[in-house]
Parts: C-alpha cells; sequence; structure tokens
C-alpha cells in the first residue's frame, strides 16, 4: 500500500521493482491471421496439476520468498499452468475471467526471466499494457511485491497526471513498464522510450482494451516493438475481434483456459430483485441496512449515477463514495483507500473501474443497474469472492432490463435466484420509458470512453495474508 501511494506522490515516477536474470526469451515475430483460419489454433491447457506449489514452478529464490512472505503457498490454476510455459520462453494466450490471479501468472515469471541476464541499457525489457491506470497501478505494485529482492528498475505511466516525473523515470532507465496505450504513444512521440532492449510484450484485458476503443492505439505501439520477442496476451473474454489480434501477435502460443468464458465463480451466491426503476433507491438503502453488508461494492451504469447513489447513501448516513472516469486521479485514489481501510463502507462505480478495484474482502456487489453485456457481468461480480473466499451478488432489475437479465442467463448457462420477498415489488405494468436509462446495446460499441486516451484509475487491494491462498492477482 505504501509503494501505491508513493507512485501516485510521484506522479507514476520510478520504482523499486521486480529484478529478473532473464533466460533471454525466445523470439517471436508478429504474424497476420490465414483468412482460411478462423479461429486462432493453440496447445490448450484447462486444468493444473493437483497439489502443485510455488517452490514446484522454478522460480528464482528471491521471487520464491516474496511470495511465501506474502502468504501464499499453491499458485492458482492459471498460475500453474502459466508459469513454467513462460519461464521457458512460450508465447501465451490466457483466458481467465478476473480474480483468478492472472497478473500474478505474468509477473512472477517475467521477473524470473529478467533478473537472468543484465543486458546494457536504459530501455524498457518489459513492456506491459493495460487500459486503464487503476490496473496499471494495481501491476505496477504486484511487480514491485514480488521483486522487492532483486535490483530491477520499474516505472508506471498512464494519464491524468504531469509527464515530467515519467520522463524523468524514462531516462534514468527502467527494465519492467507498465503503461496505458495513450500516454505510452505520448511518450513514444516526443522521444523518451527506446525498445531496442524489449524482451518481453504483455497485452492485459486485450477485450477491455478493445471495449474501450484503444485497438488501434495498441496495434501502433506493436508496430514499433522489435519482431524478436515474447508475447503475452490476456483477456477475461475471446471474441472474433480479439482472436484475430492474437494471430497477429503470438507465435506458436500455448493458450491457457482456467474457467470456460462468462461463467460466474461458484464462490459468488447470487440472487436477482425485480423492482421498479424509481424504487432502486429505497431497495439499495433496504438491502444495505438489513443485510448487514460490510463492505460494498455498488455499480451503475453511468457516471451521473454514480454520484447520485453515493449521495444518497451518504444522506441517509450510510458511508459511500463514487469512482469513476470523472473524478480526478487524487480523488478517485482516495476513495479506493477509504474503501480498503474500511473508512467508507460503500464504493459506488461505473463499469470503467470494474476491472481496475482489487480489494479482496468485498462482502457484496451490487448491480444498481443491470448491464447490457453478460461478460461485464461477469466481471463486475468477480469482484467478491476473490482469493477463495465467498461473497454475495445482488442485482436489481427492472422492467427495461428484463432482456439484458436473459442475455446473462443465457450467456452463464444458469438461472440467477429471484428474491420475491423484499418490500419493493415491481409493478405488473412498465411504466413509460425513462429519458436516462439506455436500453440501447449501444455499450456493445468501440468509441472511447472514461476520457479517451487518458485511461482509467485505482488498484491495488487489502490481502488476506493467511497461509496456504493464492495469489489473486
Amino acid at each position: 500500500m505504501k509503494k501505491l501511494i508513493q507512485l501516485l506522490k510521484q506522479a507514476s515516477g520510478v520504482s523499486a521493482a521486480p529484478a529478473r536474470e532473464a533466460t533471454t526469451a525466445p523470439a517471436s515475430a508478429p504474424r497476420q491471421a490465414p483468412a482460411s483460419e478462423p479461429t486462432l489454433k493453440a496447445p490448450l491447457v484447462t486444468k493444473a496439476a493437483g497439489g502443485v506449489t510455488f517452490d514446484q514452478l522454478g522460480l528464482a529464490e528471491p521471487i520464491l520468498k516474496a511470495v511465501l512472505a506474502e502468504g501464499y503457498t499453491h499458485p492458482t490454476p492459471i498460475q500453474a499452468q502459466a508459469i513454467p510455459p513462460v519461464i521457458k520462453g512460450r508465447d501465451l494466450l490466457g483466458c481467465a475471467q478476473t480474480g483468478t490471479g492472472k497478473t500474478a501468472a505474468f509477473a512472477l515469471p517475467i521477473l524470473h526471466l529478467l533478473n537472468a541476464n543484465r543486458p546494457a541499457g536504459k530501455g524498457p525489457r518489459a513492456l506491459i499494457l493495460t487500459p486503464t491506470r487503476e490496473l496499471a497501478l494495481q501491476i505496477s505494485e504486484s511487480f514491485g511485491t514480488y521483486g522487492r529482492g532483486l535490483q530491477l528498475r520499474s516505472a508506471v505511466v498512464f494519464g491524468g497526471v504531469g509527464l515530467e516525473p515519467q520522463k524523468q523515470a524514462l531516462r534514468r532507465g527502467v527494465d519492467i513498464l507498465v503503461a496505458t496505450p495513450g500516454r505510452l504513444l505520448d511518450l513514444m512521440g516526443q522521444g523518451f522510450v527506446d525498445f531496442n532492449r524489449l524482451e518481453i510484450f504483455v497485452l492485459d484485458e486485450a477485450d477491455r482494451m478493445l471495449d474501450m476503443g484503444f485497438i488501434h492505439d495498441v496495434k501502433r505501439i506493436i508496430s514499433n516493438l522489435p519482431r524478436q520477442r515474447q508475447n503475452l496476451m490476456f483477456s477475461a473474454t475471446m471474441p472474433r475481434d480479439i482472436q484475430d489480434l492474437a494471430y497477429s501477435v503470438l507465435k506458436d502460443p500455448l493458450k491457457v483456459e482456467v474457467t470456460p468464458v462468462s461463467t460466474t465463480s461458484e464462490l459468488v451466491g447470487q440472487s436477482i430483485y425485480f423492482v421498479d426503476r424509481t424504487n432502486k433507491p429505497g431497495l439499495l438503502l433496504h438491502v444495505v441496512e438489513t443485510e448487514q453488508m460490510k463492505r460494498v461494492l455498488i455499480f451503475t451504469r453511468t457516471k451521473a449515477r454514480a454520484n447520485k447513489v453515493a449521495e444518497f447513501l451518504t444522506k441517509n448516513k450510510i458511508q459511500a463514495e463514487a469512482i469513476h472516469g470523472n473524478k480526478s486521479q487524487s480523488a478517485r485514489q482516495r476513495a479506493l483507500d477509504n474503501f480498503k481501510k474500511g473508512t467508507t463502507r460503500v464504493l459506488v462505480a461505473s463499469d470503467l473501474a470494474s476491472r481496475g478495484i482489487d480489494v479482496e474482502e468485498i462482502t457484496h456487489v451490487i448491480n444498481f443497474d443491470l448491464p447490457n453485456i453478460p461478460e461485464t457481468y461477469v466481471h463486475r461480480i468477480g469482484r467478491t469472492g476473490r482469493a477463495q473466499a465467498s461473497g454475495l451478488a445482488l442485482s436489481f432489475c427492472d422492467h427495461e432490463e428484463k432482456d439484458f437479465l436473459r442475455d446473462i442467463e443465457r450467456v452463464t448457462r444458469q438461472k440467477v435466484p429471484v428474491v420475491s420477498e423484499h418490500p419493493f415489488p415491481m409493478s405488473a405494468i412498465a411504466p413509460p420509458p425513462s429519458g436516462d436509462h439506455d436500453r440501447s446495446r449501444q455499450g456493445r460499441g468501440r468509441g472511447r470512453q472514461g476520457g479517451g486516451r487518458q485511461g482509467g484509475g485505482g488498484g491495488g487491494g487489502n490481502r488476506n495474508r493467511s497461509r496456504g491462498r493464492s495469489p489473486s492477482r
């Protein structure tokens, strides 16, 4: 946590980061998908060996010590499957839902590889590209945590803060660079990024990049990377556009898939409340007060709605804050820190923040508005039930959202249990459509969201350090 705060104060300057003596990763040149191949064909691994421990994965001793010091002894399935082949230099395509520990799945082997040799120069040897500033900070913090026994340096760059500290960090030299696409392109355009030393490229949350309209920026960045490099791509879902991108980036990849696409975690109990849209605030107050919720994350479809919900709860003596792309970086981080410390009981977020919030002890997720994309529902409720802990996800469904619920149940292949006994039952007749409730499916588009190139914000998380657990990021 101290490292995360320091990163913000320095406006994303250099941080001590994981060092890695890297066995130079076998090169992989980009290639285009043959028109005759509609889907990516790669060796598929879906099960982890039972009882595997971190000391069996071949990680360097300083990294292993850092992992054990965090209280982790057993890798998650994606970590057990991904770490050995990445250490051997394979390109990898990882398909895993949020909360499965995929950050450590690439951070640990990258640290191991980079620690294996120390070529001269100042340019980054590993580039991790991620869609939001929250995720960038979270990933940078993970590298710092697991690589604290190494002599590697890392920097994190994202929009919404001053350029100068980031320029200074790059001038001093870094081994690991974590970046959002827009800010990285800005720095590249000004000549502050030299990729001559680059060995490993990671594209994280590839499907989110697509949703946020960053895919063209990503392709521009990739076109400036050395052809000889190791590539790792991670995506929670695998739509056709992502498969096409994988074809152009990966060479003979191993595909790791730990959970079927668009399935929900078994550790999360789900329920649906049918309610008129105008009664949602009253129902929210009712469930928060009666269910004795300790740490609650609420999702709304719009930023304006997030503000209104947080203000409503605060007026009713429930400490709540909103986090979304229109908030300043300092305000967003302050809200996250208060939520992690327990000062704020309820955090209200827009979808842009859903993958950047990494707090392991969230007891409840509430969908104040049902999302119009089933995969978004999976990502939202994946904020609870992390690191083998159970959690509850409650969703409010009004008349206009019934189609969304049907889509969610079709894609996840399960019926969400209905809670019919509550004070605000849905009326039999649907009210006239409201002007501020967007029931269109335009959310599936590729336009930019949340401040364009500057990306999103906030990350990191409180750790439950009980022994025998697996890193959830």
